[in-house]
């Protein structure tokens, strides 16, 4: 998939608030500081699309960005550990578990995780959860640059067998890394297959 127009449409804090529209939604999601708003400026080729930022728990809403004015890319804020308050984190707890739930137009939810790190219990239980909802879903693994090859391979192992105790078979799997441009297009055929 060739990328040639991206918009940032509106910023929602409800699933009400989004954007009315029939188009697919493929949106992004992960655990704070996993690299997500880099890896959405490595998609679409814009390093100035999503704010990357040192701080954990900068995203705060649910960002629309149209994208070939075909779909649009959902930038959602990250869950687990954020410098917010428990009544802001319970607030967009709710209203993102509201998206995904709720949102007839997303299409594959985008799960974060952080190759450098094994299993934490709370990707572990999101990513439960969403099979209970019965939400389609994909992970991609992070900042893969940053792990020696074998060290990487054994994290998505025990990954994988972490996730086989609780699943049958395994949603699609993508190693990215924003440093070394890795994965953009493999994520970006797995969108276009999914579009037809």
């Amino acid at each position: 998939m060739i990328i040639k127009q991206t918009q940032f449409i509106k910023s929602s804090t409800t699933e009400a608030q989004c954007p009315t529209s029939d188009s697919p939604e493929f949106a992004f999601i992960g655990r704070s500081n996993v690299g997500k708003s880099s890896l959405i400026n490595l998609l679409t080729n814009n390093q100035k699309l999503a704010k990357v930022s040192g701080t954990p728990g900068k995203t705060q809403t649910i960002n629309h960005f149209r994208i070939n004015n075909q779909w649009f890319l959902v930038d959602l804020p990250g869950y687990g550990f954020a410098k917010v308050s428990k009544k802001d984190r319970a607030n967009f707890e709710q209203y993102i578990r509201e998206y995904i739930t709720k949102r007839e137009q997303l299409t594959c939810l985008f799960v974060l995780i952080d190759s450098r790190h094994e299993p934490h219990a709370i990707d572990v239980e999101f990513i439960n959860w969403l099979g209970e909802q019965g939400i389609p879903f994909a992970i991609i693994f992070t900042k893969t640059d940053k792990m020696k090859p074998l060290a990487l391979e054994r994290n998505v192992e025990i990954y994988k067998a972490k996730l086989l105790e609780f699943w049958e078979e395994l949603p699609p799997l993508f190693l990215s890394s924003s440093a070394h441009k890795l994965g953009r297009e493999d994520i970006l055929n797995y969108i276009e297959e999914i579009l037809g």
